[in-house]
């Protein structure tokens, strides 16, 4: 603040001594009005026309004889603490509530008379004919701060006074008066007000009647400032800086060696703030400690010169500088997105942040909680700080109150709606860059029973923030959670793997994406350098794509040829938790060609899963192309007939030859159930069309719509020897088989009655070698262990319109099994046995006869064969 502007308009010599006694200090600025004039030295402002100085050298009015006129004078002032003001005058009038002065000894503007004036004043006359000093706040209220004593100014026509005001540092007003224009002051009282600490302006008002408009003098206006500086407060506005506050106006050039820590550390400047003269920035070349600092201040002086020696002391608590978040530096660790029904927790959706810094104070404002994808956010408000080690619930803002009894609460407009089966939540930056996310699934309960609602997932460990389902848990806690606090599931579950390149696939001619297996480093990830390709292409760009930085997107100088397969290898991939360790990893890929009927067949169908499972479907890319599942249709038969599609993916998806990929909404149950290395053979769709547990029918679709392959099941084509059908699979025989009946098998026990991403239990491969006829294996044992469970009756005819029967008798002549009967045959193709008899039971141990009968109508032919075969036991 300024605080010194000294007025001193002396008119005799009786005045002098007084002048003369002050500290060099005390007479900062004099104008007599001496000189004749109140426009300079120092200049006066506002109604200049209305006043004058007359014959005596008093400022005196002259203005309109019109009664309810209100005339001002203000001189910029800057005094505040540490003051005395003095100033004379001479209302030649009876005072009344239309006939007195205000003279302002602190102002915040020019117009003494707006309503939103603030600042001080000492009202001479007003209805009590008083001496008294008043406050005026904002709202053009008047608060006495020393209410003077009612008819003190009591004259009709000669009321004299000089009045002195002074303000402590420690904010003590005292009012004093002479009423006989002398300086034996009496005392009007003191009273403490720290109301306003700044000040722009002094000056004078003065309201009157017609007959008054010349009826006031004033003179000797003084303003005097004898203290020196005291240091107010201290703060940390940043990490490096440390603000003084002073009561008054400091100078304008600032010592830095007045300045220091009690540690000793000093500052690299000393600069007095632009606007607000009070304020001293200090700056350091390190961060400031954190916990009490304590700073001294030597030899600081104020705008007049008043010195202090010092040393000036204040202390401050520094917690740290808020600073805004980067990645993985605030974390959600905990997610309620069933609420109901509420176990002991409130029955609303929220998640927990926790700030896992033992040292940085975290700035929230404006991050944004959205799901990729939506147009809408909420953000954290201004002021929004995360303490090191804190956590807090983030709720709807409607919320807030139920969760005030868990500590901190940001309660936000636009929470996103949390879904109960699987989600993506996403933190970024004010930046738009992305601090945290996580894609969880109600699989990560790894409970049946707390899935269902009330419950909520809890992170295991936050320092391995990008760890997936292997780093999440459902709450331990009997209340159903623990928002606020330590999670009752926290122990320590470190990310010590390397990331995989899980698959490459061509998006374009001359762009490749790639897909690891966990986050990524995303700068790390960002360099060209560590991707090569097999055919030697350059590669320009490497964009990791958020929010989770799961892909890179490569960008090449040279275009691709199509179905070529070439090998893509990362040199060096970096998770975010800087794992990089581990030889490279390759993917083999190639630029995609279009379908074909047969291409890609069903190769294992799970419509009947065991309790807490899932369907699933297997597709088998049996053709020697690379082909792109974008946009591709799997299909199911709807009631009447008619099929119901599901889109399989509507991203780009590389379907290598030979490749398996199963398609589920639920991936991790599937893995749970039937365990298998290989995830990056499955991938996940939203829904899967109906497929009933008597019978059905699974269709696959290109993206045009083109049916690619069909496949109609039933209950009864599994193993009838089966205790339960629950879980158990339907594997596709042979490859390059028909998608019907007899090429479909019931999976092995071995591999716990399903396959999937894995090779079938029962496949096997096309005979080799010539004949009509071919038996393999000659010794089977249906006992469904995926060893030789079925023996199979190839066949190869020399041309079309065949009719046959498979019929099969035991070792003594006796019917067995009608296999076959009567029924049109292809030129190539195949029977099996199970080992069944015509009454579902098992085949003795023994040597059992297979009869082949053909008969082609066209030319009357006949052939007849045998082949014998042995059902075996394993002991």
């Amino acid at each position: 603040m300024h605080k010194l502007l000294s007025l001193f308009l002396v008119k005799n010599w009786l005045l002098l001594p007084l002048l003369l006694s002050a500290a060099p200090a005390a007479a900062q600025l004099q104008d007599t009005f001496a000189d004749g004039n109140f426009t300079q030295n120092p200049t006066w402002t506002g109604d200049v026309a209305s006043f004058q100085v007359n014959a005596a050298q008093q400022l005196q009015i002259n203005g309109p004889a019109t009664t309810g006129t209100v005339l001002q004078l203000v001189t910029p002032c800057t005094a505040t603490t540490g003051t005395t003001w003095e100033f004379w005058a001479n209302l030649k009038l009876a005072t009344s509530s239309g006939n007195y002065t205000d003279v302002w000894l602190m102002a915040d503007q020019a117009d003494l008379t707006a309503t939103g004036t603030k600042g001080y004043f000492v009202r001479l006359g007003g209805t009590p004919d008083e001496v008294a000093l008043f406050r005026k706040d904002a709202t053009g209220s008047l608060v006495y701060v020393v209410n003077g004593a009612d008819g003190t100014l009591k004259s009709t026509n000669n009321n004299v006074v000089r009045v002195r005001v002074t303000r402590s540092v420690q904010h003590q007003w005292t009012l004093e008066h002479d009423l006989t224009g002398g300086v034996a002051y009496a005392s009007e009282g003191t009273a403490s007000d720290a109301t306003y600490q700044r000040s722009a302006y002094c000056g004078v008002v003065a309201t009157y009647s017609a007959t008054n408009s010349k009826a006031f003098y004033f003179d000797d206006f003084r303003v005097m400032d004898t203290t020196p500086p005291v240091l107010v407060k201290a703060s940390v506005p940043a990490a490096q800086q440390l603000d003084l506050v002073f009561n008054e106006t400091v100078a304008v050039g600032q010592v830095v060696s007045n300045y220091r820590l009690t540690t000793g550390l000093a500052p690299t400047s000393a600069q007095r703030d632009a606007t607000d003269p009070t304020l001293v920035h200090l700056t350091f070349a390190t961060d400031l400690p954190l916990g009490t600092i304590t700073v001294e201040a030597r030899n600081v002086a104020d705008q007049f010169g008043n010195g202090a020696p010092g040393p000036l002391v204040a202390t401050v608590q520094n917690n740290g500088f808020p600073v805004a978040p980067k990645l993985n530096q605030v974390l959600i660790t905990e997610i309620m997105a069933d609420e109901t029904p509420a176990v002991g927790l409130p029955a609303s959706e929220f998640i927990e942040i926790y700030n896992p810094s033992a040292t940085a104070l975290l700035d929230l404002a404006g991050v944004r909680l959205q799901k990729p994808g939506s147009t809408t956010a909420a953000v954290f408000p201004a002021g929004a700080v995360l303490l090191p080690g804190e956590y807090a619930v983030v709720c709807g803002s409607t919320r807030t109150a139920q969760f005030g009894a868990y500590g901190k609460v940001f309660g936000l407009t636009n929470f996103p709606s949390l879904s109960n089966a699987a989600d993506q939540l996403v933190l970024r930056g004010k930046d738009g860059r992305t601090l945290f996310e996580v894609s969880y699934s109600d699989t990560w309960y790894k409970d049946t029973r707390k899935k269902d609602g009330g419950w909520t997932l809890e992170m295991h460990d936050p320092a391995n923030p990008c760890g997936g389902a292997d780093n999440w848990a459902a709450s331990l806690d009997p209340s159903g959670g623990t928002p606020g606090r330590r999670n009752s599931v926290q122990l320590a579950n470190p990310d010590r793997e390397a990331p995989k390149l899980l698959r490459a696939l061509a998006v374009s001619a001359t762009a490749v994406r790639l897909y690891f297996g966990e986050k990524l480093d995303s700068m790390a990830a960002a360099t060209p350098a560590l991707y090569a390709l097999s055919t030697g292409t350059a590669i320009t760009r490497a964009a990791p794509v958020g929010p989770d930085f799961r892909v890179v997107d490569l960008t090449l100088g040279s275009a691709l040829l199509a179905n070529q397969p070439l090998t893509v290898t990362v040199q060096r991939a970096t998770d975010c938790a800087g794992n990089a360790a581990g030889p490279a990893t390759s993917a083999t890929f190639a630029l995609p060609v279009p379908v074909s009927p047969g291409d890609v067949v069903v190769n294992e169908v799970l419509f009947n899963p065991r309790s807490g499972g899932v369907d699933f479907v297997e597709l088998l890319n049996r053709s020697a192309n690379y082909l792109d599942m974008r946009g591709w249709q799997l299909g199911g038969q709807k009631t009447d007939g008619s099929l119901a599609w599901e889109t399989v993916t509507s991203e780009a998806w590389l379907l290598s030859p030979g490749q398996l990929v199963v398609l589920t909404t639920q991936p991790e149950v599937v893995r749970a159930h039937y365990p298998t290395h290989d995830p990056a053979a499955f991938l996940t769709m939203t829904a899967l069309p109906s497929y009933p547990d008597d019978a059905g029918l699974v269709a696959v679709a290109d993206a045009l719509g083109k049916e690619l392959d069909r496949y109609a099941y039933t209950e009864k084509q599994h193993l009838a020897l089966l205790d339960s059908r629950d879980g158990v699979s339907l594997e596709r025989i042979r490859a390059t088989g028909p998608s019907l009946p007899v090429n479909f098998h019931s999976a092995a026990s071995s591999v716990g009655y399903a396959s999937p991403g894995r090779p079938n239990s029962q496949q096997q491969t096309d005979p080799t070698g010539a004949g009509v006829l071919t038996l393999e294996p000659e010794l089977f044992t249906p006992d469904d262990d995926g060893q030789q469970d079925f023996t199979t009756l190839s066949y190869q005819l020399d041309g079309p319109g065949y009719t046959g029967s498979v019929t099969i008798y035991d070792a003594q002549g006796h019917l067995v099994r009608r296999l076959v009967r009567n029924e049109t045959w292809a030129t190539k193709g195949f029977w099996r046995w199970d080992g069944l008899t015509d009454q579902n039971q098992k085949a003795a141990v023994g040597y059992y006869v297979l009869l082949v009968e053909l008969f082609r109508a066209n030319g009357g032919e006949k052939r007849e064969y045998r082949n014998t075969v042995v059902v075996g036991a394993r002991f």
